[in-house]
């Protein structure tokens, strides 16, 4: 069985490296494509889900962004099971600062050099939600252009979408990004942040051999 892979927003498949999963599944990632120039979120998330051979039953797995990716894809090319990591189910869980920008819709009006991901401005900022104290974060985040993460943030901001019965969350009881008070996850990762898939892959990775079997 494939499962296909979605990694976070400016992450690589270096987050999910470290998940293991049973004998017969075959995982395949999608790497992020750069939107083109003001591209339709529906329009995106259709190239996104083209690598997908929906011509046999399959898995989905998303990681934080990838994680709202997958669901959408599953509208399109609904998968066998489907798996959301550090993610929200729908537009209801988002944190506080998340609906903030969506209400000002602030990030519409920040120049794109601004999300230039080389920067220790934009660095600092990621470091501080995703987490504060992993010295190695930078080995995680490796799609730096800067109009792909402005509107891949401006499109978590605007997300709308009614929960999906049969998506399974795992959430980190520390997630700054997606906190868990906001959600009913189905597992929940101890003493963990929002970057829980790469320094907690043990317990994750027993959970989803559970799931994707």
């Amino acid at each position: 069985m494939k499962l296909y892979t979605i990694s976070g927003l400016g992450a690589d498949e270096k987050v999910l490296e470290k998940l293991t999963f049973n004998q017969g599944i075959e995982v395949v990632h999608i790497p992020w494509l750069i939107p083109n120039l003001n591209e339709d979120f529906h329009d995106y998330v259709l190239r996104m889900s083209e690598s997908i051979d929906d011509s046999e039953q399959f898995y989905l797995l998303g990681y934080s962004f990838g994680g709202i990716i997958v669901q959408e894809i599953h509208k399109l090319k609904p998968a066998k099971k489907i798996v959301i990591l550090g993610s929200i189910r729908c537009d209801a869980e988002k944190s506080k600062l998340i609906k903030a920008g969506q209400k000002t819709n602030a990030i519409k009006y920040i120049p794109v050099r601004v999300f230039n991901g080389n920067t220790t401005l934009f660095y600092s900022f990621f470091r501080k939600l995703f987490d504060p104290k992993n010295p190695k974060l930078t080995q995680y985040f490796r799609v730096k252009d800067p109009y792909y993460l402005k509107w891949s943030m401006d499109k978590v901001a605007h997300w709308k979408f009614d929960k999906i019965p049969d998506v399974i969350q795992i959430l980190a009881d520390k997630d700054i990004v997606f906190p868990i008070k906001n959600s009913k996850p189905d597992f929940v990762i101890k003493n963990a942040t929002h970057l829980f898939p790469a320094t907690k892959p043990k317990e994750v990775s027993e959970i989803l051999k559970t799931i994707f079997v």
